[in-house]
């Protein structure tokens, strides 16, 4: 469980069996690298939100910090407050940064996706399209 930028609680357990989660691990706010791959998400947005998935960016920068990264890019997705990186930490996405890292979450729990660097999105609904 997690702060997202607004404050508000958000735990990956109360999706289970009700929603396919993506945690986009990234190392910092505003940098190229990660406003490309968490652009790319928002642009296609459409389809994430047509197969009902859930989708979070998760690095351990501030909460004034995420909002002002997601309000300059109109992103449609919370970003998660992940101090000491202890999220991270469990999906072996830490590091002296966070290394960039996708995780898709089926609705049955389980990983069906997981890849480092910054693979496109068609790829990451596949997986979860492939999934039983």
């Amino acid at each position: 469980t997690l702060l997202d930028d607004a404050g508000r609680s958000v735990s990956l357990a109360s999706f289970r069996g009700r929603v396919a989660v993506v945690l986009v691990f990234y190392p910092m706010d505003e940098t190229p690298g990660c406003r490309k791959q968490l652009c790319e998400i928002r642009d296609n947005w459409k389809e994430f939100e047509r197969r009902g998935v859930a989708v979070f960016g998760v690095n351990p920068g501030s909460a004034s910090s995420h909002k002002k990264f997601r309000d300059n890019h109109r992103m449609p997705f919370p970003l998660l407050v992940d101090e000491g990186q202890k999220v991270a930490r469990a999906y072996a996405a830490s590091g002296i940064v966070v290394r960039r890292t996708v995780y898709a979450i089926g609705r049955d729990g389980r990983i069906a996706f997981a890849e480092r660097g910054k693979p496109e999105p068609a790829h990451v609904l596949a997986a979860l399209s492939a999934q039983p």
